[in-house]
């Protein structure tokens, strides 16, 4: 291997720490296909965070179960993201992708 290709593969190495706090954005589909891969690939490679995943993964499923396929409101859930978000990004030193849309309905005056 070259130096050149020890340091791309230094960069693209994701950490235990970045892998933990994103695994809800990676359980919800939140992530970038991009960073979905990373976090996979160190995941499978890292037997600690994939038990984590693994705990996770069924808790989130438990949770599914139980709740009935009740939905939070449109507000609370905007709010858990938001705050999802944060804590990803000030824990795990991410940046944290988001799109966002809105559409208004203008009625003829």
């Amino acid at each position: 291997m070259s130096t050149g290709d020890a340091s791309e593969a230094a960069k693209d190495k994701v950490r235990c720490e970045e892998a933990l706090s994103e695994i809800y954005l990676l359980l919800d589909k939140e992530c970038s296909p991009m960073r979905d891969a990373e976090l996979r690939r160190h995941i499978e490679d890292c037997p600690p965070c994939l038990e984590e995943y693994g705990i996770d993964e069924a808790i989130k499923q438990l949770l599914a179960r139980k709740c009935g396929g009740d939905h939070a409101p449109a507000d609370l859930r905007s709010r858990l993201r938001a705050s999802i978000r944060q804590t990803v990004a000030s824990s795990g030193g991410v940046t944290v992708e988001r799109t966002e849309i809105t559409v208004e309905q203008r009625t003829g005056e």
